[in-house]
């Protein structure tokens, strides 16, 4: 449905009990689910992948960087930065998410755009 238009950000703020649970005791989890309807339509997303992920993405038509391509970064911040402008999200597989922040920096974490995983057969 189409509600009136605003002139700011619309945002929501979910907290969910849960019985049983010990936080204590039981390790943190995370998850995610798909929303009925895409929230934003335009959001530009960036594929930081391996070989195979990297492959997908250009089928797919998607923007991706390799990790030659991040390399050559360099830790350079006016690049990370800029990099971190020009896409609302990225995604990483699996085997490079833990060399990120060697490989860039500390730039995308405090831009706030810290990679989200990809599965294997996503």
């Amino acid at each position: 449905f189409k509600g009136k238009q605003r002139n700011f950000v619309e945002t929501i703020d979910l907290q969910v009990t849960l019985k049983n649970y010990d936080p204590r005791k039981d390790k943190r989890f995370a998850g995610t689910f798909k929303l009925p309807a895409i929230p934003r339509p335009n959001m530009k997303i960036c594929v930081l992948g391996d070989d195979i992920h990297c492959e997908q993405a250009k089928e797919l038509g998607y923007p991706f960087m390799a990790v030659d391509d991040l390399k050559k970064l360099n830790k350079n911040k006016k690049l990370v930065k800029k990099l971190a402008k020009k896409y609302d999200a990225f995604v990483a597989s699996q085997a490079l998410i833990k060399q990120i922040p060697r490989l860039l920096g500390p730039g995308l974490n405090s831009a706030g755009k810290l990679p989200t995983v990809v599965g294997a057969n996503a």
